[in-house]
């Protein structure tokens, strides 16, 4: 499998991402349902949120941080498929794919409040405090307006001068943004001047036993900051485990 990750990985950044894995120290593992295409991760104060995909099985889910149970769930119309998700105080802001629609939840009773429209792909999604920030798969970041989702800038995301491709899930950690390039094992940390400082390779996290049971999609996605235990949390499309990683 890793031979066929690298296929997609930009090769830009295969000249960094073996020095990044040592970066890194696994402080906790959680599991995490094998039937969560997961999309994207969200949370606060103590509470953590899951966007899954696929068309007729794409949800909003709240999950136990400490054991990763469903507490909640909203499913989506089968003609949505779930995306980047973030928590902007007591809302939450779920994107779709193809759909040009993001929805808009009570974050205590996930009722659906408000719709945004927006205009291309939906990707990955995050909240930096003041901005969102979106990845629509290219390698730009679009920064948004939390209150009515209006465009306020883009930004292009480099490293050496040439472009990364393929931005999927984000975290946000004030000015730092976080990235895990799609169909590949790394992440990448983007400066608030669009530059790559950082390449992060969590193939390891699972084993290569849980690698071979796992279906040809079901890559690394899902990246959420937690800012009270200053930890990036981790998963992937149908993996297993859920990961709480130090940066050190």
């Amino acid at each position: 499998m890793l031979k066929r990750l690298r296929r997609f990985l930009p090769a830009v950044l295969l000249a960094v991402a073996g020095t990044a894995a040592a970066q890194v120290r696994v402080t906790d593992v959680v599991p995490h349902s094998t039937e969560a295409f997961t999309q994207g991760l969200a949370g606060g104060d103590g509470r953590l949120f899951e966007s899954t995909g696929l068309y007729g099985r794409s949800s909003l889910r709240e999950l136990d941080p400490e054991t990763g149970e469903v507490l909640l769930q909203h499913d989506l119309e089968d003609g949505y498929f779930g995306e980047g998700l973030a928590l902007v105080g007591d809302r939450l802001i779920q994107l779709t794919w193809r759909e040009g629609t993001a929805f808009v939840y009570d974050a205590e009773t996930f009722e659906v409040t408000d719709t945004f429209s927006y205009g291309g792909e939906g990707w990955g999604l995050c909240h930096d405090g003041t901005r969102l920030v979106m990845s629509d798969g290219s390698a730009e970041l679009q920064f948004r307006d939390p209150a009515d989702f209006s465009l306020l800038g883009t930004l292009a995301v480099t490293y050496d001068g040439r472009p990364v491709e393929n931005l999927n899930d984000l975290a946000c950690r004030g000015g730092t943004v976080y990235a895990n390039v799609w169909l590949t094992t790394y992440v990448v940390e983007i400066d608030a001047d669009g530059q790559v400082v950082n390449v992060y390779d969590f193939r390891g996290l699972l084993t290569e036993a849980e690698w071979a049971e796992l279906d040809r999609d079901a890559v690394l996605n899902g990246l959420h900051w937690d800012d009270g235990e200053q930890v990036l949390l981790v998963t992937g499309k149908l993996w297993p485990k859920l990961f709480r990683l130090k940066l050190d």
